[in-house]
């Protein structure tokens, strides 16, 4: 059992755990510099931000420090929250609201600008500067990156297990943005990227204006 450093059920340690996106983040990493993908972990779980086509939540969850496709670097201890676990679930829910898939933007809006964001909210800290610093230097000159760098290729897409491979790639090729929205609710979500994806990734479903 995680053991959370305190005796109070209710709290939780908020933990940044940071990943390189490429191994060349061992050379840029001692420039203070590195494309670095980030996630929240609280309550036991990790939560980030991706992209996909949809306007509906980009948030995920994933077991601590084993994010796919992507290479575990370091854990960084940001501050303690008192929220419960149904408290943070609820809190996590609304913030999906927020960081929907198809907004995601690798200058303006990524999954570091998301952690920050938690971190703040959670804390009144933020994350480190080195961990986004890139995407700030981008900011200042990100007319002229190419859209193919400003924007991830992220898809949300259900799992269906009865499909044969050919299959599930024909669905691929047919799906629309209309379909995503209308899956049944309790099939999972999972989180696909241009990188080699291994283990689970679940979309958190976003809180419905009351």
């Amino acid at each position: 059992m995680e053991n959370n450093g305190n005796n109070n059920n209710n709290s939780s340690l908020v933990v940044l755990n940071v990943y390189d996106l490429t191994p060349i983040n061992n050379y840029m990493y001692w420039f203070g510099v590195g494309i670095y993908h980030s996630g929240i972990q609280v309550h036991g779980k990790e939560y980030g931000f991706g992209a996909h086509d949809f306007p509906a939540s980009g948030v995920f969850e994933v077991e601590p420090r084993t994010c796919p496709g992507f290479i575990y670097r370091t854990s960084i201890t940001l501050g303690q929250t008192n929220m419960s676990a149904s408290e943070f679930r609820t809190f996590i829910e609304i913030m999906s609201c927020k960081y929907h898939g198809d907004t995601y933007h690798l200058i303006s809006k990524n999954c570091n600008h998301f952690t920050d964001d938690v971190s703040f909210r959670l804390t009144g800290k933020q994350i480190p500067g080195w961990v986004n610093r890139l995407a700030k230097l981008g900011a200042l000159c990100s007319c002229l990156l190419p859209e193919s760098l400003q924007v991830t290729s992220v898809k949300q897409l259900p799992e269906y297990h009865e499909f044969s491979e050919d299959e599930f790639v024909e669905s691929l090729s047919t799906a629309t943005p209309r379909e995503s929205t209308e899956i049944e609710e309790e099939q999972q979500k999972h989180l696909l990227s241009a990188s080699d994806v291994t283990g689970d990734v679940i979309f958190v479903k976003e809180a419905h204006a009351k």
